[in-house]
C-alpha cells in the first residue's frame, strides 16, 4: 500500500494508553475531521495537485469535466502546459471562469460571466466542462454555453507534455495557460479528462504531488 487511508480516526490507544492527537510530534498531509462532511477533495489554498508525472499530452481534443465549490473569487482550477507556448488552463479570476487554449499560434480565451448575483464563488457546488476540438474551445457552466472565436484555424494541436496540475502549481513549475498564481480554495470533485472514447476520472489520493490538499474530504460548510 503506497497511499494513506481517506478516513477520519479517532480514540486510538496503544496498551491502554490513549494518544493525544492534538499535539503530534511531526504531521504531513493530515487535516482535521468535519462534522458534516462531503464527496470531494479540498484545497486549503495553499498548494496543488499534480498528476501524470510522465506528462499529459493534450493534443488536438479534450474534454475536461469537473465541479468545483468555494468563496474566493481567483484561484487556478487546471493547468497543462509544455515547454513552449502549447497549454491549457482554466481558472477562477475576478469571480469568472476562464478557459484558455494555446496550439502554438497564440492563446485563445473563452470566458464565462454570471449574469446579475448568480455567483460562481457562493460555496454551492457548480459543474463545469470545457472542451478543446482541433482549434475550437467552449466551455459550458451549469448549462451555459459560452464559446469563442480563434483566428489561429490552422493550428489545432496543443503539444503539451507536462503534468496536469490542479488547484495551483509550483513558483518554479511554467504555465502558459493561466494568468493567475492564486492557488484554489475550496473543494473539487468528479475531475474527468476525455480523449475520443477514453474517459478518465482522477482520484487525487494517488496524485504524485499533494500541497495542501485533502483527498476524499470535503468540509460541508466553509470552517
Amino acid at each position: 500500500v503506497t497511499h494513506g487511508i481517506p478516513a477520519c480516526i479517532g480514540g486510538m490507544t496503544i496498551n491502554s494508553k490513549q494518544l493525544d492527537n492534538e499535539s503530534p510530534i511531526s504531521i504531513f498531509a493530515v487535516n482535521k475531521c468535519y462534522v458534516t462532511v462531503q464527496e470531494g477533495t479540498f484545497f486549503d489554498g495553499s498548494g496543488f495537485a499534480a498528476l501524470v508525472r510522465e506528462g499529459y499530452k493534450v493534443r488536438s481534443d479534450v474534454n475536461i469535466t469537473l465541479e468545483f465549490r468555494t468563496t474566493a473569487v481567483h484561484g487556478v482550477l487546471l493547468g497543462v502546459s509544455s515547454a513552449k507556448v502549447d497549454a491549457i488552463g482554466l481558472e477562477i479570476v475576478n469571480g469568472k471562469v476562464l478557459f484558455h487554449v494555446n496550439n502554438g499560434a497564440g492563446r485563445i480565451t473563452a470566458t464565462y460571466e454570471p449574469r446579475g448575483t448568480n455567483s460562481l464563488c457562493d460555496g454551492k457546488w457548480h459543474k463545469l466542462q470545457a472542451n478543446k476540438s482541433k482549434h475550437r474551445i467552449s466551455m459550458i457552466i451549469d448549462g451555459n454555453l459560452v464559446q469563442t472565436d480563434n483566428p489561429y484555424i490552422q493550428s489545432t494541436s496543443a503539444d503539451t507534455n507536462n503534468p496536469i496540475y490542479v488547484g495551483g502549481y509550483p513558483a518554479d513549475v511554467k504555465q502558459n495557460c493561466l494568468t493567475s498564481k492564486n492557488s484554489f480554495h475550496g473543494c473539487l470533485r468528479n475531475l474527468v479528462l476525455t480523449k475520443g472514447q477514453q474517459a478518465e476520472l482522477f482520484d487525487f489520493s494517488r496524485a504524485f504531488d499533494l500541497r495542501g490538499v485533502f483527498p476524499h474530504s470535503c468540509p460541508g460548510a466553509e470552517h
